[in-house]
């Protein structure tokens, strides 16, 4: 058994340290309150007792509960002793809290944080250059910058103030880049002035250096729309027509015009592919000062582009993006493996989603890319115009959606979504109110009021750490273009306010919340409405804030990674093992049906649809298949289904590769020997991560690098919707 210290590390349960700890605290009392030795050896063994019975590795603040909980029992007065010592070592660690943080991660030692990003790896050094960073932000954050009552909330596991680690510092969650605006009009890197590129080729090459940019000055994910890079394929192709023309000439050649035009076309593809090809492959070799890839999204909307010319060319762009992710990209091994980034979102529509529609072949392809590599993820244009005040638009990075607001127009009177972004994020842990109010409907919405206006509180504190920014911290984003063109020395207020940009009041355990409430999951029509209750309280208290202080607060479904572990632990220190409710290493990520009901996909997708409606800020659904490479129609009739019902879906394929035997198939979860949780080859048995590529969708996002154990608990217990 391990416990895991301070310094986030892993080390073997030791009992003579707690005998060892008692003893010196009752050598410190009178003679005559001591205890005897065999009450002290009886604690400790009934502290390895309760620890063993764990279902993870406690650390070392509950082992050092357990023993005070025992020592009460026995003698109050070694057990204040004990207390009064622990107090004191808690004071001088406090001096100086991140030294041996930092030390386990340059040591590689420190096992929550190989643990923390699934899209990053621990290793190398710009990833510990970041975590380095990370540890001081959140050190300062937590001792100096946030209310005390907020910092024990967060440690306790009743709300999750996100992003602690890059607080310190005025950045904000995730955007949308205005691509369109810096293309056009010019942008400035790295103080070099970057004007209106004259071929498709170099456009692409510019938005590559944009995303760095800005994935580099935000803690977020960041979206563009392929839209944007259209106007230059008939650049290049005007360009491509007079080059030929100059070639025929000078070699004393001719060609008619049609001939002219295939020639054109063919070259075209060609720098199509070849510009494609530089988005993804600098996008995945990229590395931002973030340690990791560029968290980024492409949008694919045909209906963006003007319909004729313009829409057939961004269908040619689409297709290229399709047959490159189905191809995939090599390895180190020269494997074919699927990447992470960038992320695709496909956009479902009246033009796309039937056969005999114009563009039902790229939806085909779509369909072809989901079975093979997990992306794209469909947004039905159907639907989120009944949502969303008909207007089509991406999500800033894997969910966090914009709200469509009428005061937040462009120069012709359109809504303006490129060049808004999200302040940042504070998640409420629905379980905790529940198991609070001890199954009381009256209590249950009492603590309720109580922790959104901590929530509440939390989220001002975010909001106002941006006030006051000045443009010049981050030049791309707020001087040239990404998301503004302030003035330098011009602060960042106005952006703040009216809807410009939202900030997110989060939400999980939804199904947790309504099965100890009711004794039912949320699926059943009996229990259904107390959990849309709950997401209507959500809502009613996001308007509130909104209507008196003009600050776009918006319910947000937390994509819950390693901090649904964290949630999970922390719920059962404060109330126990809960069949049912506490008794996994994870809670359900916001809304979703609990991973292992089993409910086909059709029925979820249609079901989730009422509460992704309740979740404007973001919100995504998915359901898990297995391999569909050679079922392509039930792909299909899955995504024809979203277009008619469900605003933001995705379909969770498999797709592992070992390198020990080449399987190409799905690499199996199972216990090893000590009941931990590992991959393993079902072909070879190989269990070594560092020879085998996993991509699992984690949180709306596809991970690569593998997860804690209750991420992994959570992708193991995943049943079959189709």
């Amino acid at each position: 058994m391990n416990i895991i210290k301070r310094n986030g590390t892993e080390a073997v349960f030791d009992r003579q340290k707690i005998v060892n700890a008692i003893t010196k605290a009752n050598n410190s009392v009178n003679l005559e309150a001591r205890m005897k030795k065999e009450f002290i050896d009886a604690i400790a063994a009934d502290v390895e007792g309760k620890a063993t019975e764990h279902m993870d590795a406690l650390n070392v603040e509950d082992i050092q509960d357990m023993v005070v909980f025992d020592l009460m029992k026995y003698s109050p007065v070694v057990a204040s002793s004990y207390i009064k010592y622990r107090h004191t070592r808690e004071l001088v660690r406090k001096a100086n809290t991140t030294d041996d943080k930092i030390f386990a991660l340059v040591n590689l030692t420190n096992e929550e944080a190989k643990q923390e990003n699934s899209n990053k790896d621990p290793v190398i050094n710009s990833t510990q250059r970041d975590y380095m960073a990370g540890e001081v932000s959140r050190d300062i954050t937590q001792r100096l910058l946030l209310p005390k009552d907020i910092v024990d909330a967060h440690k306790d596991g009743i709300i999750h103030f996100h992003d602690t680690d890059y607080y310190a510092q005025r950045e904000h969650n995730c955007c949308l880049v205005n691509l369109e605006d810096m293309l056009q009009n010019s942008t400035v890197i790295s103080e070099t002035l970057i004007e209106k590129p004259h071929s498709f080729y170099t456009a692409c090459n510019i938005t590559t250096q944009i995303i760095a940019q800005v994935a580099s000055n935000q803690y977020g994910g960041q979206s563009f729309t392929l839209s944007h890079l259209v106007p230059f394929v008939d650049v290049s192709r005007k360009r491509i027509y007079a080059q030929l023309e100059s070639e025929l000439k000078a070699v004393g050649a001719h060609m008619d015009g049609q001939q002219k035009t295939i020639v054109t076309e063919i070259r075209l593809k060609d720098e199509i592919k070849r510009g494609i090809q530089t988005i993804q492959y600098q996008l995945i070799t990229l590395m931002t000062c973030n340690g990791q890839a560029p968290f980024v999204t492409m949008f694919m909307y045909l209906d963006e582009a003007p319909e004729g010319r313009q829409r057939d060319d961004l269908a040619m762009l689409i297709n290229e993006v399709f047959d490159q992710r189905i191809q995939g990209v090599k390895n180190e091994k020269g494997a074919w493996i699927t990447p992470a980034f960038p992320k695709l979102i496909y956009v479902l529509d009246e033009d796309n989603i039937k056969e005999g529609t114009p563009y039902w072949d790229l939806t085909v392809k779509a369909a072809r890319c989901t079975a093979k590599r997990m992306v794209p993820d469909y947004i039905s244009a159907k639907v989120m115009k009944q949502l969303k005040k008909g207007s089509v638009y991406t999500c800033m990075g894997c969910r966090s959606f914009l709200t469509p607001e009428d005061g937040v127009l462009n120069p012709d009177g359109s809504r303006k979504f490129y060049g808004r972004f999200n302040q940042g994020v504070v998640t409420i842990n629905l379980v905790d109110v529940a198991l609070s109010s001890g199954k009381d409907m009256d209590k249950f919405w009492e603590i309720m009021e109580d922790r959104l206006e901590l929530c509440h509180r939390a989220l001002r504190c975010r909001h106002e750490r941006l006030l006051g920014t000045p443009s010049d911290v981050a030049p791309i984003l707020w001087q040239y273009g990404a998301l503004a063109r302030l003035k330098k020395g011009e602060t960042i207020d106005k952006l703040l306010f009216g809807g410009y940009s939202t900030i997110s009041l989060g939400y999980t355990g939804l199904y947790e919340t309504c099965k100890y409430m009711t004794g039912r999951s949320h699926t059943d029509p009996e229990a259904k409405s107390f959990a849309l209750s709950v997401m209507q309280k959500l809502n009613d208290k996001c308007a509130e804030w909104r209507a008196v202080e003009n600050i776009a607060y918006s319910v947000y479904g937390t994509p819950l990674e390693s901090t649904t572990y964290k949630f999970a632990k922390a719920l059962r220190k404060r109330f126990g093992v809960i069949p049912g409710i506490t008794d996994k290493n994870y809670i359900t990520n916001s809304y979703h049906v609990h991973v292992t009901e089993k409910i086909d996909a059709f029925t979820k997708l249609s079901f989730e649809s009422e509460f992704q409606r309740l979740s404007p800020g973001g919100a995504i659904s998915y359901v898990e298949v297995p391999n569909m490479q050679n079922n392509i129609p039930a792909v299909l009739a899955v995504m024809q289904h979203i277009y008619e019902n469900i605003m933001y879906a995705e379909l969770n394929a498999k797709s592992d590769y070992c390198e020990c035997c080449g399987f190409d198939g799905e690499i199996q979860i199972v216990e090893d020997k000590e009941g931990k949780l590992v991959w393993e080859c079902p072909n070879c048995g190989n269990q070594d991560q560092d020879k085998m590529h996993v991509a699992r969708r984690t949180c709306g996002y596809i991970g690569t690098q593998f997860w804690n154990q209750g991420r992994t608990q959570e992708i193991k217990d995943r049943v079959l919707h189709l």
